[in-house]
């Protein structure tokens, strides 16, 4: 399955005085574009929850390799690095859609609870969701 990755135009709230996008705005298109990714794969955080199964952050890592300026759009792709059913780990390349330089770099990882904030397995909890999570992995993007 090949799927078109996130595309993110840079909103000019989003930037400095020197008109480059602000750090904190890279991990909110981390979010943006693994709420995206999970949609394609028909298994979105709505469908989850209505399961009674969140999935929260648990830590999340940024890596700023070049700037982005207002006006520019960006490519993120998210790629699942870990998954066992009880921890997700996915990554991120941000990437200029028309140079295909790299912008940036970064890495969220995340744990599934239940209803009442306890640790649950997806593999028990949404054994559908656990079958596509695991084959998302093999998931590929459309080139840049």
């Amino acid at each position: 399955m090949k799927i078109m990755p996130y595309e993110h135009k840079v909103q000019y709230y989003e930037t400095d005085k020197m008109g480059v996008v602000h750090h904190s705005n890279y991990i909110r298109w981390f979010e943006e574009a693994r709420v995206d990714f999970l949609d394609k794969l028909d298994m979105s955080y709505e469908r989850m929850e209505a399961m009674g199964v969140f999935s929260p952050v648990v830590s999340v890592e940024c890596r700023y390799l070049g700037m982005t300026r207002f006006g520019e759009v960006v490519r993120i792709l998210p790629r699942i690095e870990k998954f066992n059913g009880i921890r997700l780990i996915v990554t991120y390349e941000v990437r200029d859609r028309e140079s295909g330089e790299l912008r940036c770099t970064g890495k969220s990882s995340h744990c599934y609870l239940d209803e009442n904030g306890k640790p649950v397995s997806l593999k028990q909890a949404c054994p559908a969701f656990y079958e596509i999570y695991k084959e998302a992995g093999n998931v590929e993007f459309e080139t840049f």
